[in-house]
């Protein structure tokens, strides 16, 4: 071929591209970049906890990698300035994780939790302490408390002389040995045990105050029949509010916490809050006469704001009427406006609620979810997290209001430019009794006109919950498998009322059910290009059993993956931590109404699955106990259906979002492989074990 020719042929290409929009960087793009994949997990980095200096001129947070090697995530602390004008620096030292910064009120000092120990190595099994680190000085953090159960969170007291402490204590701390001959695990109440913690010991969590120019420590609450949390200095330091369920009850079937006073020399309690269910999350008012709090006056009920007379001479007095969301991460400010962060369709933002004429207004905006503020009033200024249905969380900073929002990190970036990743399609159905829900949609990548694709329908847990366009690594791990992604709010869905919210009372299985199959219908409709006959459903927790239950009363599904799973509330009831949690749902207690909780479970009508089925499950799940996952497989292998069980050691019921990095990557790609085998027709497809 001639150089002429050659050359002509080259022309052609180029004007191809250009036909088409793919030139210079555009092109490289086209041609570099991927799908995510489940093992890009281990590439993420994670922001939490921003804490804003008290001149506003930096932010400090924790950043969280995973050392693929040894299966963890570490955390560090660093530092960044509010003006953007450096870069980012780390300023915990390497070797350990550290997190939960916060600063000394005069922003000298910065203190966090480590899980180091006396001669700086660090130990999977030792408790975190409190560190302080001199920002202006450098060098490595000073070991400030040494207590025996370690430090679950703390405060620092306005003048930055004390340090409020929740750690435990026990009647038995430093008097039986610790290499006693009994093991045994002895309860005398109904609940003995949780999900995120294991089996319950002796320890209960107290509040202690810590001198911090002597690293004295001084326990000011005790008593063996509750736990204290949350403590919140007031604005003289004089006092300290906490929150507890004092009826000595906590440990049978009790909802009654309340907020409480205590001098911060120990002393007196003063009952604050005046309801019988859920009183949370203190806050002072700026003069330390009142105290902000949320509250509950039902079992099954959205908390509201309340503000309480702080020495509790008076009825508490709702501060607004009409706030239709949940309320959480409150902070008062001097000029009596609260901020606060609540779910709202889909996406979450920060609130601003004025009490003295009742009413509040949404800050942010924008499809996203917006979290774990912090805030300087007197220079004005929150920043918070954010991230969206393509972007994990990166840092931002705004005035009060929410005008001249200025992004400080870039988390990840290196990352985004090598992926492609689908957006979020929102869009309105009704269900079969008129009732509006949310659905969102994710288009396969690679999409093609003319195409026929599978789709994956994705339940959320709860059903106190709700998706949004927040992220989510496996929808996207789907659609760049080529598979289209339905997921909805169904009613019991958190974010659209409480009335949207208490529909799912007394129906489960039947209108939520009904919700879901309904948004699977209208994502048919309006994307008609999807296979009708080429369907995957998905779920976790209770969208696991809402997984099963579709599964047993529909044939319309060629592939099921059921993540923690309900399929028996008979048994689930009497093992699970939260014992008969499923009261607030169903007409009564289990032994009032039996028959409900049977027919409403997935066990009773196996034999009319046919859809193949994996099942995942964690053997320490206390909230949907293994026996569920492993019930529903026997049923399933009783009646030919093709089956699998996959269990994963060492995990709890957070597996997909705390578990070993190892098996949160494999829980991927077990799901990807039975989609793959079921909805791709790939007989060879190879279980993650076998590979």
């Amino acid at each position: 071929m001639s150089e002429t020719v050659i050359k002509f042929h080259q022309l052609l290409i180029v004007g191809a591209f250009l036909l088409l929009g793919l030139t210079g960087s555009n092109l490289m793009r086209a041609q570099t970049k991927r799908g995510i994949t489940p093992e890009d997990y281990f590439s993420f980095q994670f922001i939490g906890d921003p804490q804003l200096s008290p001149d506003s001129k930096a932010v400090a947070y924790e950043l969280t990698v995973v050392d693929q090697k040894k299966n963890r995530r570490e955390s560090s602390i660093w530092l960044v300035a509010t003006d953007g004008a450096t870069t980012p620096r780390r300023l915990s030292a390497e070797g350990f994780s550290s997190y939960a910064p916060r600063w000394s009120p005069d922003g000298k000092t910065l203190a966090f939790l480590s899980r180091r120990n006396a001669d700086s190595s660090a130990s999977e099994t030792s408790k975190a302490q409190i560190y302080l680190l001199p920002i202006t000085g450098g060098g490595e953090g000073i070991w400030l408390t040494k207590l025996k159960n370690g430090v679950e969170s703390y405060q620092w007291s306005p003048d930055g002389s004390r340090i409020v402490v929740v750690s435990a204590s026990g009647p038995l701390d430093g008097i039986l040995p610790a290499d006693r001959k009994s093991d045994v695990r002895h309860y005398t109440h109904i609940q003995y045990k949780s999900n995120d913690t294991g089996w319950y010991d002796d320890k209960r969590r107290h509040l202690w105050v810590v001198n911090v120019a002597s690293g004295e420590t001084r326990q000011i609450t005790d008593g063996q029949d509750w736990n204290d949390a949350d403590p919140q200095w007031s604005p003289d330091g004089t006092r300290i509010a906490f929150v507890s369920d004092r009826t000595g009850k906590l440990f049978d079937e009790s909802h009654n916490t309340d907020v409480w006073t205590i001098p911060a020399a120990g002393g007196t309690l003063t009952k604050i809050s005046d309801h019988e269910f859920e009183d949370e999350s203190p806050r002072w008012s700026a003069d330390g006469k009142q105290i902000l709090f949320t509250g509950k006056t039902a079992f099954h009920q959205f908390p509201k704001l309340y503000v309480a007379d702080s020495f509790g001479r008076a009825a508490s007095q709702l501060v607004v009427k009409d706030l239709d969301a949940i309320p959480t991460e409150l902070h008062w400010l001097p000029s009596g406006a609260i901020l606060f962060q609540a779910d709202i369709k889909g996406e979450r933002q920060i609130f601003r609620a004025d009490p003295s004429v009742h009413a509040f207004s949404v800050v942010t905006s924008g499809p996203r979810s917006v979290h774990a503020l912090d805030v300087n009033a007197s220079a004005g200024k929150v920043v918070y997290l954010a991230n969206d249905f393509r972007h994990l969380d990166d840092l931002y900073i705004a005035n009060l209001g929410g005008t001249d929002e200025r992004q400080l990190t870039h988390l990840n970036n290196e990352l985004w430019a090598q992926l492609d990743l689908p957006a979020v399609e929102r869009f309105l159905y009704k269900s079969t009794d008129a009732w509006p829900v949310e659905g969102f949609f994710v288009k396969p990548l690679g999409w093609q006109p003319g195409k026929k694709y599978p789709m994956v329908l994705v339940i959320h847990g709860g059903p106190m919950n709700m998706f949004g366009v927040d992220w989510h690594q496996e929808f996207q791990v789907y659609a760049a498998k080529g598979w289209a992604v339905f997921f909805c709010n169904p009613r019991g869905s958190t974010g659209y009322g409480e009335h949207f919210e208490r529909g799912e009372i007394n129906n489960w299985g039947v209108m939520d059910y009904q919700d879901v199959m309904a948004g699977v219908d209208a994502a048919l409709k309006q994307y008609p290009w999807v296979d009708a006959n080429d369907l995957g459903v998905t779920g976790g927790s209770y969208g696991g059993f809402l997984t099963n239950w579709i599964v047993s009363h529909t044939d319309r599904f060629k592939a099921a993956v059921a993540l923690r799973a309900h399929s028996n509330f008979i048994s689930d009831e009497g093992t699970r931590d939260g014992a008969y949690s499923h009261e607030r749902y169903f007409k009564g207690i289990l032994f009032d109404d039996f028959d409900q909780y049977w027919e409403t479970s997935p066990l009773k009508h196996a034999h009319n699955v046919h859809t193949p089925t994996l099942i995942l499950h964690s053997d320490l799940d206390f909230h949907v106990p293994i026996e569920q996952g492993e019930q529903w497989f026997r049923a399933l292998q009783h009646y030919g259906v093709p089956s699998e069980l996959v269990l994963f050691p060492r995990e709890n019921h957070n597996l997909t979002h705390t578990g070993e990095p190892k098996h949160l990557v494999e829980s991927f790609n077990w799901q990807i492989y039975w989609f793959d085998r079921y909805l791709n027709g790939n007989t060879k497809a190879k279980p993650p074990d076998a590979q």
